[in-house]
């Protein structure tokens, strides 16, 4: 028998996988089948990826809903397409719809030429996009610290001293108790401090 299967991928774990999934949901054999991963495009080690790569057979089917969810970059998912072609796994993406269609008796070479060239197309498309995304950031970090914005981790607000303090306390010159009320903390904003400091360190 074979398998209709369904991947849905979001790149971070904050991010929702609910639309995708109902994308795909009418046409998969059976939600079991759908594999997800909450992971960057870049990685193709990713767990529901490899997973669904090691239970798919010839004559099975993949659904996705963009070109984008297989892989970060061009050469990426088309070396993953071409797995799955010399593996005999049609691949069908639902913003792409003449990958939906079947195959005409005795024609599937006009198909497969079709989408070769839309899927080179939107593979192109896709990277340059997130080419673009990345160039924006990169000038948007700039522009802020040019104006003198902090960017990442809030900076550590400590009392005067602490270092001296902190490398006493660790030389075994001074006890907790001593730091604390040098600093004037209670245990608890101390020991907090104490823990953001050597992260930062």
């Amino acid at each position: 028998m074979h398998i209709s299967f369904g991947y849905i991928r979001v790149s971070t774990k904050e991010q929702n996988l609910d639309r995708q999934l109902e994308a795909l949901r009418s046409y998969v054999t059976a939600e079991k089948y759908i594999y997800s991963d909450k992971a960057s495009g870049k990685d193709m080690e990713r767990e529901g990826f490899q997973n669904m790569l090691k239970a798919m057979r010839t004559g099975d089917t993949l659904y996705i809903k963009s070109i984008d969810r297989l892989g970060r970059n061009k050469a990426q998912i088309k070396d993953y397409l071409e797995v799955f072609k010399k593996n005999g796994i049609r691949v069908k993406i639902l913003d792409m719809p003449t990958t939906m269609q079947d195959h005409p008796e005795g024609q599937e070479w006009v198909l497969d030429m079709v989408n070769s060239i839309l899927i080179e197309v939107y593979t192109t498309l896709a990277q340059q996009e997130r080419e673009t995304l990345l160039q924006r950031q990169s000038e948007g970090i700039a522009a802020a610290k040019a104006k003198g914005k902090h960017l990442g981790r809030p900076v550590l607000k400590l009392p005067k001293e602490w270092a001296k303090y902190y490398m006493q306390w660790k030389s075994r010159e001074i006890r907790a108790v001593e730091f604390m009320e040098l600093v004037d903390m209670k245990k608890a904003t101390f020991y907090k401090k104490v823990r953001e400091y050597e992260e930062s360190l």
